[in-house]
């Protein structure tokens, strides 16, 4: 009988030993391709890690009666860097899919001219994919082109054209303000942030301003002064940069050291972070920096983005030091889980209705698609995503716009 005993309680723990063993080996699967080693995506991976690890704290993802862990596969893609082509990119993407079997994409790619020829990549696999960080609006004019084909992808981070809504409105706050109505345009030589500048001298000519000029820079440029003798030269109020390159810091100590009687307003990635003041000797006083997606900066009227940001630091022993793709990159995973547990399935056509149908509260604001599969933005987080533009004021950033979440009016700069 003892024998016996001993061999059912050891069949009863080889059973329980494999059932655990199958639950452990099959996750679902997110793949993390993206330019791990610039800011946005690295800290945007670290946010996708964050976001599963609280899922799988509660059991994970419902699907159907079990749940199911989620696991992440990451891998250093590079199409963000300089000279890497787009043609390496894709090839990267295609081996995370095949190699590890992946049934999602979080984050994604890092430039435009990347997501829109990988597109074809999740439409041929079947990938749902949610996008964080490129932002050309050809992405959605190519879904709304071939929908049933491209389905698969959706995006939750800003894009060109609600930036430059941004900017506009901010612009129209400084003409309010100051009188203002002088523009010169400095831009990185990629598609969405030259497309962002052309939207803004459009903008800019239609509503009663003036253009000095508009100077493109390649990637990897680390000398903006002839742009910024000729924008004082013509006597510019505003200089609009629009800048995701580690070197475009430079840009602003430029600036300050050249004492350019212009106010500096537009997107700097490297003036986005807490650090930056540290980062750039406090030579950054009174630049406005566009914040993509609130959660990278926390907006005290809503909640759920002080959330993220103190989860993130906490998780992390660090603050956020990226104005773009963050915040956004842990809401999708949640988009993802949501959508899953909502279809109550794996199966990809249920799940990317989910997702077409979503509908929650995120750490950049409350998250709904439009018919493009981009993200919504507006003025109230409580019903729409939201962007903050900041000014680095005595070593902070201080929300300045828009006036929902705004915490001070804007100065000019000390030399003006």
């Amino acid at each position: 009988m003892r024998r016996m005993f001993h061999f059912s309680l050891f069949f009863c723990l080889l059973f329980l030993a494999s059932a655990m063993f199958v639950f452990a080996a099959d996750p679902i699967i997110l793949g993390v391709p993206t330019s791990l080693k610039l800011i946005e995506g690295a800290e945007g991976n670290k946010a996708v890690i964050l976001a599963i690890e609280e899922i799988n704290a509660k059991g994970g993802v419902k699907v159907g009666k079990e749940k199911r862990l989620l696991k992440v596969e990451s891998l250093d893609i590079r199409d963000g860097e300089p000279g890497v082509p787009t043609s390496e990119a894709l090839l990267g993407i295609e081996k995370l899919i095949l190699d590890k079997k992946i049934y999602a994409v979080a984050l994604g790619n890092f430039r435009s001219e990347a997501l829109l020829a990988a597109m074809d990549i999740y439409s041929k696999y079947k990938i749902p994919n949610v996008n964080s960080t490129a932002m050309t609006p050809l992405f959605q004019q190519k879904i709304s082109k071939e929908p049933d084909k491209y389905k698969y992808s959706f995006r939750n981070c800003l894009d060109a054209v609600y930036l430059t809504g941004y900017i506009s409105g901010l612009m129209k706050e400084i003409n309010k303000d100051f009188g203002y109505n002088k523009a010169f345009i400095i831009t990185q030589d990629v598609l969405w942030a030259a497309g962002t500048g052309a939207l803004m001298e459009k903008w800019f000519k239609e509503n009663g301003w003036t253009v000095l000029g508009f100077e493109k820079y390649p990637t990897g440029a680390s000398d903006f002064s002839s742009g910024l003798m000729k924008a004082r030269s013509g006597g510019a109020h505003v200089i609009l940069p629009v800048f995701d390159m580690p070197t475009s810091g430079i840009l602003v100590k430029q600036w300050r050291g050249m004492k350019v009687p212009s106010m500096m307003a537009g997107f700097i990635s490297p003036l986005a972070g807490s650090k930056s003041w540290q980062t750039f000797e406090g030579e950054i006083e009174g630049a406005m920096n566009v914040t993509f997606e609130i959660g990278q900066i926390p907006v005290k009227a809503y909640l759920p983005s002080t959330k993220f940001y103190e989860a993130y630091k906490k998780r992390w022993k660090d603050e956020l030091q990226s104005g773009h793709a963050v915040s956004p990159s842990y809401d999708a995973v949640y988009i993802l889980a949501n959508a899953i547990e909502k279809a109550g399935t794996l199966d990809v056509d249920k799940v990317v209705k989910a997702i077409e149908e979503t509908d929650i509260a995120g750490a950049v604001g409350r998250i709904k698609f439009d018919k493009g599969h981009q993200l919504v933005f507006g003025s109230n987080p409580m019903n729409m995503a939201m962007s903050a533009v900041v000014q680095w004021k005595k070593g902070k950033r201080v929300i300045v716009y828009p006036e929902s979440i705004s915490e001070e009016k804007m100065e000019k700069p000390p030399w003006m």
